[in-house]
């Protein structure tokens, strides 16, 4: 569980079920964001392991499974058929080919630079960017290039396509009006959402260790994707401050909003290796959090509080959706939250503090981490209303 990108909350309880189920009198074990420590007690003795597995991949669909053998599995089952279903399951590829994956990337990523304010012709070219961008992430990954250095090329590649498209586009006689908002939504499906969101809930619920580590590990990612934007934008000599927001009449933009934080909710389900109809009520989540946060802000509400009423929104849903359906939280939980966070503000205030622009890059920093706060508290007041 924990190697599919489980929290240690839920990999811990799914564990102690198991070991009732196997007439184990005590079970105790520490977890780390890449390793398991578990000491076994029965009457006849100790007995201790460690399990050590490299960084999590993100899998929900093998998440969802392997709750469901541990909930499921009956006390008198043999170790031998535990084992057997175990490696059945861990055996199992990705059941979206890599093309779909791509696809929904860049439909993603096409998504993320509207509701960012992007305009048609920087829409595209994103799009192709994110697409280029992921496909180069899964070929090194494939090749087991470190993480941390496929993250930043990916993201100098992503970034790099995004410029290059967009001067030939320009050649072509379209015409960009919102650069910086597609340039950085092009490298926006980098950004780590699930550790940082495991690791959230992982430190309500007192699993320290784990929590530590999680969020180490997602902002080395963030810090690298970073690394690999500032590239592009030191050789390409781009700016990227701030522009005046797309001018469209307000009910056709709530529409577009509306399919865009959909579309995106979905394909970054798809992305996580979420089964279709749980992808399906995650884009529906995103839909109605996202347009909530969205028209809070047009009405004058701070930025910081109208992702806290978002979040907790989807918080509560995700907390339904397991008592009813027995869905992770983190399944419905993620991609909603991704298309929220505010990665526009964090890679802006990084390649601002690397140019030496502090004022600016504190700004765009001080915004960012209030927004990010704001998204943590409310999931975790979303945890007060009943979560396990």
């Amino acid at each position: 569980m924990l190697g599919a990108g489980n929290t240690a909350t839920r990999t811990r309880k799914s564990m102690e079920t198991i070991a009732r189920k196997m007439g184990l009198d005590a079970l105790s074990m520490n977890i780390s964001f890449d390793s398991i420590t578990a000491s076994a007690h029965r009457s006849d003795g100790w007995i201790t392991q460690v399990r050590s597995f490299g960084p999590a991949a993100i899998n929900i669909w093998q998440v969802g499974e392997l709750e469901r053998v541990a909930r499921e599995l009956k006390p008198e089952t043999g170790l031998r058929d535990i084992g057997v279903k175990l490696k059945v399951l861990t055996a199992k590829t990705h059941q979206y080919p890599r093309w779909q994956i791509v696809l929904a990337v860049v439909m993603a990523t096409g998504g993320f630079a509207f509701i960012n304010g992007a305009a048609a012709p920087e829409i595209i070219a994103s799009a192709v960017g994110g697409g280029i961008g992921q496909w180069a992430r899964m070929w090194l990954s494939l090749r087991r290039f470190n993480q941390f250095g496929a993250a930043a090329l990916s993201a100098a590649i992503a970034s790099g396509v995004f410029v290059v498209a967009a001067g030939l586009a320009k050649k072509a006689g379209f015409e960009f009006t919102h650069y910086p908002a597609g340039f950085i939504a092009s490298v926006l499906f980098l950004v780590p959402g699930f550790p940082l969101i495991a690791g959230l809930f992982d430190l309500l619920q007192y699993q320290t260790v784990a929590a530590v580590t999680r969020f180490s590990y997602g902002l080395m990612i963030l810090l690298s994707v970073a690394l690999g934007l500032s590239f592009v934008v030191a050789i390409g000599g781009i700016d990227i401050s701030r522009q005046s927001p797309l001018e469209l009449a307000y009910p056709l933009k709530l529409a577009l909003r509306a399919a865009s934080s959909f579309v995106a909710g979905c394909a970054f389900a798809m992305a996580f290796n979420t089964p279709v109809r749980t992808a399906l009520a995650a884009g529906l989540l995103a839909l109605v959090a996202n347009s909530l946060r969205l028209a809070l802000i047009d009405t004058g509400m701070m930025l910081a509080p109208a992702a806290f009423f978002s979040a907790l929104l989807i918080g509560i849903v995700a907390i339904l959706a397991d008592d009813r359906f027995k869905v992770p939280p983190i399944a419905m939980t993620v991609a909603p939250i991704v298309i929220m966070m505010p990665g526009v503000s964090a890679f802006e205030a990084t390649v601002l503090f690397n140019r030496g622009q502090m004022v600016e890059a504190l700004q765009a920093s001080a915004s960012c981490w209030f927004v990010i706060g704001a998204l943590a508290m409310g999931l975790a007041t979303a945890r007060f209303f009943g979560a396990k």
